[in-house]
């Protein structure tokens, strides 16, 4: 007979272990939302403040990215963030691109723009779940009528 040791995963020994620095990814997703939202804020609000523009171009870059990085959660950590960028950074370049062919350029048209499709990204990502679970009643339900 042989025996399987498992061995334990680096993460699990980080969440066991108090001290500082143990609830650092949430703390910093929960400040890159909070600049992502003040960004957009300000550039809506046309506001004269001189973090506009950094705040606006980070949102322009991380609602895509989380959106996009929601949506390949088979690829390992790297490749998922690599991933995200490249394709936040193309539906940006599409979406002012499209706006200039149609002679509809406006910064909130881009803003409001990225938004919507990023939401609904997330949306189409997060009804993934629900799909599955009605497929499995639809596939239950035929089963029961056809007995």
């Amino acid at each position: 007979m042989q025996t399987i040791r498992l061995k334990t995963s680096s993460t699990a020994d980080e969440r066991a272990r108090p001290g500082p620095g143990r609830d650092l990814g949430p703390l910093l997703a929960g400040v890159a939302t909070a600049v992502a939202g003040t960004g957009a804020l300000l550039a809506l609000t046309d506001s004269g403040s001189s973090l506009r523009g950094p705040f606006a171009l980070f949102f322009l870059i991380a609602a895509p990215a989380v959106a996009i990085g929601l949506a390949l959660r088979g690829l390992d950590p790297f490749a998922r963030v690599l991933t995200a960028l490249a394709g936040a950074v193309a539906l940006d370049m599409l979406i002012a691109q499209g706006m200039l062919a149609t002679h509809r350029w406006s910064w909130r048209g881009g803003i409001v723009t990225v938004t919507a499709i990023s939401l609904l990204l997330i949306l189409l990502v997060l009804m993934r779940p629900v799909e599955r679970i009605l497929e499995r009643t639809s596939r239950r339900a035929g089963k029961i009528r056809s007995s």
